[in-house]
């Protein structure tokens, strides 16, 4: 039963390469046939030097059949003959053998490429709100470590065939040499299976526990990797090593038990087996002892057979093992129960006329809206500035205008067409966003800066940079735009990646810059030259800007105050000033802290 649920979660991977299947089962019934045709070979070797003996009464027609192969080779060749036939069958089926697992090789490599990439298409395609509400780390496991067992498991169903073909044919050989025989060791032979199978009964559960230690390991690199400044600042080295060597110890204990469980299985089937071989050996001499190459030929199939039995519970134990890896990359992949952003067919060109929220309202996963009933116009080639408290909704509008999600009530229309109706890479491409989150790639500046529009010439870059007040400290760095800036930009200032974020935005040339507290890690002298770059660049441009340093916002075309998820004032800065409402309130406010500093 285990089993087949790991061979029917594979499935799905099998269809990548129709031909794998049939391959690899044609190549393994001929290997199994050449090595047993090879091994019974052995009677009419054997019987050149045993010419005397009697045959046992079953035996007669196979002793009969492997002789004839050989009446008409002259008795004085027949032993050189029949050598080089055995040494011939040997050959090939080493050959194929070989070729078997090259094939099975390749496949493994190619489905394990294809399985890590499908995977990382998912994140890609999935809606952010799906990816927000799983653990990064639960996603590096998938994509490092579990696409890995995936492979694994799948080269492992592929070995499972092959000694399923091999076990087979030897099975036929034994029976066609002697069917009592082969009855009674296959009697047997079923009881040592069922021994293993209940000594590694526990290796689902720990399947299964193997994928959470997982996991939660690759959580705690990620966290001590990823917040190391902070881990450092608090001084909680000690602290974080300890939750690693925590985690660290159940990936042993898991492993370790699964491995001692898969390890018991090679001394069980071989005490076992040599009792049945010696059990064999005395009966059919006691009772028979005639026909003594007929004899040692059954008894070489048997013992070559004994390892593939050896290894089939082995296969079969690692693939139940391995059935949890495999089912958690195939259920992700499963797009049935996921949200996706879906691009609509309308082509978009241009902004024409404006961006219009019509009664939006949107919910994360709390009882509280984070947007409701906004219905607010944003013009074509005009400034438009978002204020309010924190958590007043600004930067969920933001996210619904990029479509990284979805409104839950109402509709976004862009020149009066649902939002959705656009091509999705179309609208995007129209688009740059600089968020108060910077992102920088593990990559070079110049490779940064370029990643807004990567066909970008290297004066454009710099012209970029440039305008964004970040060319000056960037010629100052050791290989000047060609420097690598480690992890997330780690080796440069907020400020430093603040601005490359900016000429990031503005090497793409956008219809629609939308700037998420873009100037806020800026000194005052750095924010004043790039707030008069920017309004250069918002000219006949639709700039979306979310401020909470509202100086910065004086001479934008509207200002729209939100608080609570509400838009509760909307206007130019006169006449929100005018109104005495809550962006009065804080414009004064932030007016008197200035002074006092």
């Amino acid at each position: 039963m285990k089993e087949r649920k790991a061979v029917k979660a594979l499935l799905p991977l099998l269809r990548l390469y129709p031909w794998a299947l049939p391959t690899v089962i044609s190549l393994g019934i001929l290997t199994s046939f050449l090595e047993g045709f090879g091994i019974s070979l052995f009677i009419p070797f054997l019987q050149t030097f045993d010419q005397s003996s009697t045959s046992l009464p079953e035996s007669d027609a196979t002793l009969s059949f492997f002789s004839n192969l050989f009446s008409a080779v002259p008795p004085e060749f027949r032993f050189l003959v029949i050598a080089l036939c055995i040494f011939s069958s040997i050959l090939l089926k080493n050959v194929v053998s070989y070729l078997s697992e090259v094939i099975s090789q390749w496949l493994s490599a190619h489905i394990n490429h294809k399985i890590r990439s499908q995977v990382f298409r998912q994140c890609l395609s999935v809606s952010d709100r799906y990816m927000e509400s799983h653990d990064p780390s639960e996603m590096i496991n998938l994509l490092a470590t579990e696409t890995w067992r995936t492979a694994e498991a799948l080269n492992t169903f592929f070995w499972l065939i092959s000694i399923l073909c091999t076990i087979l044919i030897f099975v036929f050989l034994l029976q066609f040499i002697s069917w009592k025989l082969t009855l009674a060791v296959a009697v047997v032979i079923g009881l040592i299976s069922l021994i293993s199978q209940r000594l590694t009964r526990q290796v689902k559960p720990l399947g299964d526990q193997a994928v959470e230690v997982n996991t939660e390991l690759t959580a705690r690199m990620w966290d001590g990797l990823s917040g190391m400044r902070v881990i450092h600042a608090f001084g909680r080295e000690d602290y974080e090593q300890r939750r690693f060597d925590q985690a660290s110890q159940q990936v042993l204990k898991v492993f370790f038990k699964l491995e001692v469980i898969s390890g018991i299985i090679a001394p069980v089937h071989e005490v076992l087996s040599a009792l049945l071989l010696i059990g064999i050996l005395t009966i059919s001499l006691s009772y028979s002892p005639g026909s003594l190459p007929v004899l040692l030929t059954f008894l070489f199939i048997l013992y070559r057979l004994q390892p593939k039995v050896q290894q089939l519970d082995q296969a079969r134990t690692g693939l139940v093992a391995l059935t949890s890896s495999v089912q958690a990359v195939m259920s992700f992949l499963d797009p049935s129960d996921k949200p996706y952003i879906l691009s609509g067919s309308r082509p978009f060109h241009h902004l024409q006329q404006d961006i219009v929220f019509d009664q939006v309202g949107f919910y994360y996963d709390s009882e509280e809206p984070a947007l409701e009933e906004i219905s607010i116009r944003i013009p074509c080639g005009k400034t438009t500035a978002f204020v309010g408290p924190s958590g007043a909704g600004k930067s969920t509008l933001i996210n619904l205008i990029c479509r990284f999600y979805e409104p839950t009530a109402g509709a976004i229309y862009v020149d009066g067409h649902r939002l959705q109706e656009l091509n999705l890479a179309n609208w995007r491409d129209r688009i740059a966003v600089v968020s108060q989150d910077v992102h920088m790639f593990s990559t070079t500046v110049k490779e940064n800066i370029a990643y807004g529009r990567l066909n970008a010439t290297d004066d454009e870059i710099v012209a970029a940079a440039t305008l964004a007040d970040a060319h000056e400290f960037i010629t100052e760095l050791p290989e000047g735009y060609d420097t690598p800036i480690g992890d997330r930009g780690i080796r440069l200032s907020g400020g430093q990646r603040q601005r490359l974020a900016l000429a990031r935005a503005i090497v793409r040339n956008p219809e629609i810059l939308i700037l998420d507290e873009a100037t806020n890690a800026l000194d005052s002298i750095s924010e004043n030259l790039i707030q008069e770059a920017l309004y250069t660049l918002g000219q006949n441009r639709t700039v979306i800007i979310i401020a909470h340093r509202l100086s910065t916002i004086e001479h934008v075309s509207q200002i729209i105050t939100l608080d609570k998820g509400r838009v509760v004032e909307h206007g130019n800065l006169s006449e929100l000033l005018k109104l005495e409402g809550l962006f009065a309130k804080m414009y004064r406010l932030q007016h008197r802290n200035s002074y006092l500093q």
